[in-house]
């Protein structure tokens, strides 16, 4: 029988010491395991071995070595080799063959390269031992870590440096400005080369660091912007816990005490010593000078309110804040007058805006100043005693009648005389004029109140020696009234009398207009004149109110007979001395509508009612001209057409002939002789016929033939008259050959009732009033008038 046997090797990892230590080889534990061999004769032997666990232990190297050789790492070691060089050491892995290289021989690992921890801190690889003749594996491939080990090279920097900061002034010790921080690149987990601690190297006794934080706090009380405003500190960082040896980094931390209001404001002098010149031609409101407080704060808490304290400056002049210089402006609030006072003294105080109690201890935050003003005299232009004058004068008055006068003087202390004149570019100089040496105003010509009441001028005055400066004044002149124009009376419209007007009834009220003042123009008398005959028609009443009634004095008023009537009527004012005019009224005679209710024509009343102007009525009437056109055409061309005598081919025994002849009416007695309806014996002679048309009339001559339908007909019977009229029809060869009907229109004599035709009735004046016909409206009018008694004409005045 074959014995089989298992091949133990044993794999020694050797570790360098770091520090140049020796070797201190490891074995590997082994953990039995189970094999089992198949024997020829079927039976399964079963050998107990050990069975390997690898467990590796890391391989360290320095990292930054500057060594001329390769730094040593470690050992391979298989206890399969006997040291006759049959075993073969393989390595793979992270930087196999390039940063670290194996001897195949003795599995000696080595670094070619410098490494750096922060770039990489440790490699992965791959180890395996192979017989070198049949390149079995001797050993499975295992994996093992090469660590690359921190060495204290990277010095602590501030990644956001430098920095900036501030903290307000005077502020209190430890009061906080600003935390820093540092970074180390070394490894934290591995000694004190990650471990920072913060100093200040420069910036005491003013700030401190905190060590461990690196909060930068105030270190000293009471620090004044206003003496130093901006500190440069310089903190450092540095590892190994600040040990020596520890690698260090530094930065700049800028900080800025801000401001604060701490200081009040300060005027240069508490008094001026040089006086402020102001002319006293300065003009009210303008800026004459500038004063200024000096406050050391910055911004808001420099702000300063100037004003004026003394009642003596402060009736005289304002002061203001430029808020872009913090200077004091003086104005003027009245004009100066050097010949009044010549100097004047402000205590001017300035107080900060925005105080800040903390610091009220300090005191107030104001200071005040004395200025002086001195006046300055210069040449002034007259000053007139009054700002404005009003003078009057009566109208009609004559050529240089006085108005009034002006007076100004010079307010220089020379007193200079002063001349007069009135601006030439206005209307007033037509009218007036002055003295120049008096100022005394005089009109150069009539005036007249009602075509101007008021007149305005400007006068002007300078010195005779000085006509440059000059001063002017408005001047206003009222024209007074005196009574010198009549009254007239106030319409210029025709009265209306209505035709149905009584005896008593008033026609119309009037008033009068007069263009002369209230004063004179405000009563009013009225009456007819003397001179002339008692008026039939018409009387006037005075209602001793400024106004008169027109009364009718005869009942009815006829516009047939007479439409027009003329009224003189006398009016006198309540002027002095009294004035009176005369006016002709126009009264005009129309119908009007019931209960008089509208005093006005009809006609006019409809186009008044309508509300048509001009252009509107020449529209309607153009309309109305081009319809009538239209209807004049439509009925020629129906004329012009022929129509056949036989309406009807299947009827031709008989034939009615129409005719649509309209007369004239009663009044028409030339389109149709009447006597052919009255007397058959003139018919006879006319000899025409209806279902023709007729030949034109000869005109009667003087022959007794030629009868007025006044004249009596002769007594014939009816059916006389008829039968005649048929033998003629059968008789006349003219007519169609089928029968016609024809009709004639007679009138029989002899019956006992009369007639009721008006045509040969007498005229005769009826005794019935007709006047209740008027009262049924307008459209009865005309009927009323035909059978109403016609009076005879009145006499007009």
């Amino acid at each position: 029988s074959h014995t089989y046997y298992s091949l133990h090797v044993r794999l020694t990892l050797s570790l360098a010491v770091c520090l140049g230590s020796a070797e201190t080889p490891k074995s590997n534990l082994l953990v039995p395991s189970k094999n089992q061999t198949k024997l020829p004769n079927g039976e399964t032997e079963v050998h107990h071995r050990p069975k390997r666990g690898w467990i590796w232990n890391q391989f360290f190297v320095l990292e930054e070595h500057l060594g001329p050789d390769a730094q040593y790492v470690g050992k391979l070691h298989s206890n399969s080799d006997k040291g006759d060089g049959t075993v073969r050491y393989i390595l793979s892995g992270e930087g196999a063959g390039t940063i670290f290289i194996i001897d195949e021989v003795t599995g000696d690992i080595h670094a070619t390269k410098s490494l750096d921890r922060e770039r990489k801190s440790h490699y992965v690889l791959h180890a395996q031992a192979l017989d070198r003749n049949t390149e079995e594996a001797l050993e499975p491939k295992s994996e093992f870590i090469i660590k690359v080990q921190d060495i204290n090279d990277n010095a602590p920097k501030f990644p956001d440096g430098p920095f900036v900061a501030s903290v307000p002034e005077m502020s209190e010790v430890g009061t906080s400005v600003l935390q820093v921080s540092a970074s180390d690149a070394d490894d934290p987990t591995y000694g004190n080369s990650a471990r920072i601690v913060y100093s200040i190297l420069l910036g005491q006794p003013y700030f401190s660091v905190d060590p461990k934080t690196g909060i930068i706090r105030t270190a000293l009380a009471n620090m004044d912007r206003e003496a130093r405003e901006h500190y440069a500190v310089v903190v450092q960082a540095k590892d190994m816990a600040g040990q020596v040896g520890g690698l260090s980094g530094s930065t700049t931390v800028n900080i800025t005490l801000s401001d604060v209001n701490d200081n009040p404001p300060k005027f240069p002098q508490s008094t001026y010593r040089l006086n402020l010149y102001v002319p006293e031609s300065a003009q009210e409101g303008k800026p004459v000078g500038k004063i200024k407080a000096n406050d050391e704060d910055l911004g808001i808490n420099a702000d300063i309110k100037y004003s004026i304290i003394n009642s003596e400056g402060a009736n005289t002049f304002s002061i203001s804040t430029d808020r872009d210089t913090r200077e004091g402006i003086l104005s003027l609030k009245k004009s100066l007058n050097y010949e009044r006072k010549k100097t004047y003294t402000l205590h001017i105080e300035g107080v900060n805006t925005h105080t800040d109690p903390r610091f009220s201890y300090l005191g107030s935050f104001k200071d005040t100043a004395t200025l002086k003003i001195t006046v300055g005299d210069v040449d002034e232009a007259p000053v007139f005693s009054m700002d404005y004058y009003i003078l009057d004068v009566y109208e009609n008055s004559p050529s240089g009648t006085e108005v009034g006068s002006v007076t100004a003087r010079d307010p220089d202390s020379r007193n200079s005389p002063v001349r007069y004149f009135m601006d030439s570019k206005e209307d007033g100089v037509r009218y007036f004029r002055i003295d120049e040496s008096t100022g005394v105003i005089r009109t150069t010509q009539p005036l007249d109140r009602e075509d101007m009441p008021w007149h305005n001028i400007t006068v002007m005055a300078s010195e005779v020696d000085n006509p440059v400066l000059f001063s002017h004044v408005p001047v206003t002149v009222q024209v007074l009234d005196v009574n010198d124009n009549p009254p007239e009376i106030a319409t210029d419209e025709d009265v209306i009398v209505c035709e149905n007007s009584r005896p008593g009834q008033v026609i119309q009220t009037i008033t009068a207009l007069d263009m002369d003042d209230f004063a004179n123009g405000q009563r009013f008398s009225f009456a007819l004149p003397n001179q002339l005959p008692v008026n039939p028609n018409f009387t006037l009443k005075d209602n001793e109110d400024s106004s008169a009634s027109i009364i009718a004095r005869r009942r009815r008023f006829s516009q047939l007979t007479q439409e027009l009537y003329e009224l003189p009527i006398v009016v006198w004012d309540g002027g002095e001395p009294s004035l009176s005019g005369t006016s002709t009224l126009t009264l005009r005679v129309c119908p009007c509508q019931r209960h008089g209710k509208v005093r006005m024509c009809q006609g006019k009343a409809f186009l008044s009612s309508a509300g048509l102007s001009t252009g509107a009525l020449i529209a309607i009437l153009l309309c109305i001209i081009i319809l009538l056109a239209i209807v004049v055409l439509f009925i020629t061309l129906r004329r012009s057409k022929k129509e056949p005598l036989i309406i009807s081919e299947e009827d031709v025994r008989e034939n009615v002939v129409t005719y649509d002849d309209e007369g004239g009416g009663e009044e028409d007695t030339e389109a149709f002789d009447i006597i052919a309806l009255r007397n058959p014996a003139a018919a006879e002679e006319l000899k025409f016929r209806r279902d023709i048309r007729p030949e034109a009339r000869k005109h009667c001559g003087p022959a007794p033939s030629c009868r007025s339908p006044s004249v009596e007909v002769d007594e014939v019977d009816v059916h006389e008259f008829i039968k005649q009229k048929l033998v003629e029809a059968d008789m006349d060869t003219s007519v169609p050959p089928y029968d016609s009907l024809q009709t004639y229109a007679y009138e029989g004599q002899g019956s006992p009732t009369g007639t009721i035709s008006p045509l040969d009735s007498t005229r005769t004046h009826s005794e019935q009033d007709y006047n209740y016909l008027e009262e049924w409206g307008p459209e009865f009018q005309k009927l009323a008038e035909l059978y109403t008694e016609v009076e005879s004409p009145e006499v007009t005045t």
